[in-house]
């Protein structure tokens, strides 16, 4: 790839609109599970027993199955395969499940709570040690919210297992792209972290969104819009449902926000000098420092380090487009990017020791991880051939890509060692520019 392609490419990768898409697209995302590990940790999550007649809208348990199945590290018992129905401790017969080689039993019930609440309690059992692990009642919720209460059940037990706290219980955002041509309209989309209850943020805009970015107390979301007819940066409350203009240059890019780890500031990258170069923006006083000295070179996506003291960045000064760091502060830049003809569009884990990007090798684009802890060991996570925008849940045992399939965009949400892949598509139209929302407060 020469140096004016890859010039192209990573201006492509920040600010390009969306593939050509259907119309009369619906925000509802489809969600499929692609493939399976079975090596993972088995596991059965028995249905909850229910109190009363009135059917529930959410089932509990499937929730808890397909979390454990997207994560890569648990094999949730089919539910067919499920041939007795505990609800407690005391009447769950171990034989049984370890006749069936599993390793784990959740079992649980779902009661009255009163004033149209309704009371969850579940219990975590080892199978083979026949010992009970958890046992814990989730504080009365209607029913409207089960979802949540299911996401926060299996982001528990999984950390009781395995010891990293769970990321089931977290958001999402994404840009959908829906119609053609001039009556082609996008909005910015959050969602749970599977995928269901959309929420249109900013909804049928007819220039294009880009770059969401969530602020780490995940209150807010910067992201830019053409609305002006330039690239402008702006952040959105998703409380108040208000939003700031807080990066617009009369002339050149305004693009790719990224916040720091203390919601501070935004390293952005913009053109009004000339090429485009990463700044970071001091929230408060609006004082923009410069990051990257060189005037050759195409410099975005920028992406901060977990400690806040540096940014990585993506650059074409060697020629081809590969991952920087540089001082927070600024300073010299130093490629850590070796393996592959391109690398662009990094995302860092949250303890710092894994490094996703897209790596380009001929025309094939794939999602890879570098482990900085193992001496930069690097391995695939997507298939490709056009995939882009990688996202870490804020654990890091799962990410967020977005692929082009045909003509479409769509999401995969991966775990992080690539065996479990969840397809999340419109029926019609676009998904794009994916963004894993952090940790939940309760």
């Amino acid at each position: 790839m020469n140096k004016l392609t890859s010039r192209f490419l990573i201006v492509l990768l920040t600010f390009a609109a969306f593939f050509a898409s259907a119309i009369n697209a619906q925000q509802s995302l489809k969600v499929d599970i692609v493939g399976g590990v079975r090596t993972a940790t088995p596991i059965v999550v028995v249905p909850f027993a229910v109190s009363g007649s009135s059917p529930l809208p959410t089932d509990i348990a499937d929730v808890i199955h397909n979390d454990f199945n997207r994560s890569g590290k648990f094999l949730a018992l089919d539910k067919g395969s499920i041939v007795e129905s505990p609800s407690q401790g005391a009447d769950i017969k171990f034989v049984t499940w370890r006749l069936l080689k599993q390793d784990f039993i959740v079992v649980g019930r779902i009661k009255d709570g009163g004033n149209g609440m309704l009371q969850i309690e579940y219990e975590l059992w080892d199978v083979n040690k026949q010992q009970s692990l958890l046992s814990q009642a989730m504080p009365p919720v209607p029913a409207a919210n089960l979802r949540n209460v299911a996401h926060q059940i299996a982001d528990v037990i999984y950390q009781k297992i395995t010891g990293v706290r769970g990321a089931f219980w977290t958001r999402i955002a994404y840009i959908t792209a829906v119609g053609l041509g001039n009556d082609m309209t996008y909005s910015l989309v959050v969602a749970d972290s599977d995928g269901f209850n959309p929420q249109a943020v900013v909804s049928h805009a007819k220039q294009a969104l880009l770059s969401p970015a969530w602020s780490p107390d995940g209150k807010k979301i910067a992201y830019v819009s053409f609305e002006s007819g330039n690239s402008n940066i702006y952040v959105q409350d998703l409380a108040t449902h208000s939003r700031q203009l807080v990066e617009s240059h009369r002339k050149g890019i305004n693009g790719a926000p990224a916040w720091s780890p203390d919601g501070r500031k935004l390293a952005v990258a913009l053109s009004f000098s000339g090429n485009l170069n990463i700044y970071v923006l001091d929230m408060a006083s609006r004082q923009e420092t410069r990051l990257t000295k060189d005037n050759f070179s195409i410099n975005t996506q920028p992406v901060w380090a977990p400690d806040g003291q540096s940014v990585y960045f993506t650059s074409d000064r060697s020629g081809k487009t590969q991952i920087y760091q540089v001082p927070a502060s600024g300073g010299t830049a130093a490629r850590i990017s070796f393996q592959g003809q391109n690398n662009q569009s990094a995302s860092v884990g949250y303890d710092g020791k894994q490094l996703a990007m897209v790596q380009g090798n001929g025309n094939v684009y794939k999602i890879v991880i570098a482990d900085q802890g193992l001496g930069g060991q690097v391995h695939d996570v997507s298939p490709g051939p056009y995939d882009e925008s990688p996202s870490f849940a804020p654990n890091a045992d799962m990410l967020l890509y977005a692929a082009t399939e045909g003509t479409r965009g769509v999401l995969y949400s991966v775990s992080a060692d690539g065996k479990v892949r969840q397809r999340l598509a419109l029926s019609a139209g676009d998904v794009r520019e994916p963004s894993w929302g952090p940790y939940r407060g309760h």
